[in-house]
């Protein structure tokens, strides 16, 4: 795993008793995806996440979807968030933040993110109700957080208005994709430098 030939890519393989999920990404795709989740809503949120990032993701995830989706959700995201620690390195020349507003309809959200190796999530977003189809909401923040922490990564969502269950979540996922995938871009201005006064973005 981690930088091949140049390349800012990564596979990650975890399986627990729980799951087994499969990642590999691209950071300097075009926003290609092949999603296999088992959890069709999920699958739609991560196919968002890859096109408006424009991070190529193969994901594959085996769970015990007969318990329900949380495992599954969560273990995708600490997954995913390896593989991009991983794809990242030492983060050289990357432009590290990146923050929007994205409206989808009558629903607004907001996310920001620091590409700092220091993680951490805040979430504020409140859902409608309980279910999207058979998912569970409240699996947004469970994914978000899994994917923050094991990224390295610093993320802010916020939801300021919206009445839409599906819109809510696909905004956050959407808004995220963008900051995600400019946090991650490299400036060409300084493509050969950390960019932190320390030196180092551990």
């Amino acid at each position: 795993m981690g930088e091949t030939a140049g390349r800012r890519d990564a596979s990650i393989e975890r399986s627990t008793k729980e799951t087994s999920i499969r990642v590999r990404i691209d950071l300097d795709g075009t926003g290609r995806s092949t999603i296999a989740t088992g959890v069709g809503f999920f699958d739609h949120m991560l196919d968002q996440l890859s096109r408006h990032s424009l991070i190529d993701m193969t994901i594959e995830a085996k769970g015990d979807l007969h318990i329900d989706d949380h495992h599954t959700v969560e273990d995708t995201g600490i997954a995913l968030g390896l593989a991009i620690k991983a794809a990242l390195g030492d983060r050289r020349g990357i432009r590290r933040y990146a923050s929007l507003d994205l409206a989808m309809d009558e629903c607004l959200s907001r996310a920001a993110v620091d590409v700092s190796g220091r993680p951490f999530l805040i979430f504020r977003t409140v859902f409608p109700r309980e279910k999207i189809g058979t998912f569970d909401t409240e699996l947004v923040r469970e994914f978000f957080n899994a994917l923050a922490i094991n990224a390295g990564i610093t993320l802010h969502i916020e939801t300021l208005y919206g009445e839409n269950a599906h819109h809510i979540a696909e905004s956050c996922f959407k808004a995220v994709a963008r900051v995600l995938g400019e946090a991650v871009s490299i400036d060409p201005r300084q493509a050969d430098l950390v960019p932190s006064t320390k030196g180092v973005l551990a």
